[in-house]
């Protein structure tokens, strides 16, 4: 019996501290974090993992990552909450279109290092990589459809100047957490990427940035993963 006990104690003690760590993983203490501002108040009392990291958080919380994919977005300090929360609502699918422009851009850059065949200092290069940097990020917004916002999350900072700000004021950020269906996600990143193909003129270059391009939403789902 006494062994029994003492097995039930130590489980106790093991799930204790399991769901203690994994709540400093993702969520701490306002009072907890080393900032030039301190939180006046918020939506929760708790800073939330996904802000940091959406997909991470939704694998670690049993959401649908297959049907869905998720993403958030933080505004900069604003001077009113209802303002700080309309912008992050507006600008998350701006934010999800830089996400994948980045991405392209990155594999467009690996198909043009190491290939002999082709001249990074070549003008078509050098044009197809300003579209993707200037003009592509609008395209893609164009293609994203169904992203919602799934929670959101607001803080009043106060700022102060002996804690590094620039000077003492106060302002509001709000965050959002978005999901979009798989689905519509991967639809967008391959027109996206086929945009970027057909933009190549010359068949050196079409060619290489067509093999970059291949799997495209797959790439993007391991890259955000961190598995490539």
């Amino acid at each position: 019996m006494k062994k029994i006990l003492m097995l039930l104690m130590i489980a106790a003690v093991a799930v204790s501290c399991a769901t203690k760590d994994d709540r400093e993983l993702e969520e701490r203490e306002h009072e907890e974090i080393a900032r030039d501002f301190v939180v006046r108040d918020a939506s929760s009392k708790f800073r939330p993992g996904w802000i940091e990291d959406a997909e991470l958080w939704s694998r670690n919380h049993n959401k649908d990552t297959k049907k869905y994919r998720y993403f958030s977005y933080e505004t900069d300090p604003k001077v009113s909450r209802n303002i700080s929360c309309n912008l992050a609502k507006a600008n998350a699918r701006t934010d999800i279109a830089g996400e994948i422009t980045t991405f392209i851009d990155k594999q467009l850059g690996a198909s043009t290092q190491g290939n002999a065949n082709i001249d990074e200092n070549n003008p078509n290069i050098q044009e197809l990589r300003e579209y993707v940097e200037n003009t592509l990020s609008e395209k893609i917004q164009a293609l994203i459809h169904g992203a919602a916002v799934e929670k959101t999350y607001w803080e009043k900072r106060k700022y102060m100047k002996d804690k590094g700000a620039k000077k003492d004021f106060t302002a509001w950020t709000c965050a959002v957490f978005i999901r979009m269906p798989s689905e519509r996600l991967n639809r967008a990143i391959d027109e996206a990427a086929d945009h970027v193909v057909k933009r190549a003129d010359d068949p050196e270059t079409k060619d290489a940035v067509r093999k970059a391009m291949k799997d495209a939403s797959a790439n993007f789902v391991k890259a955000k993963r961190g598995e490539i």
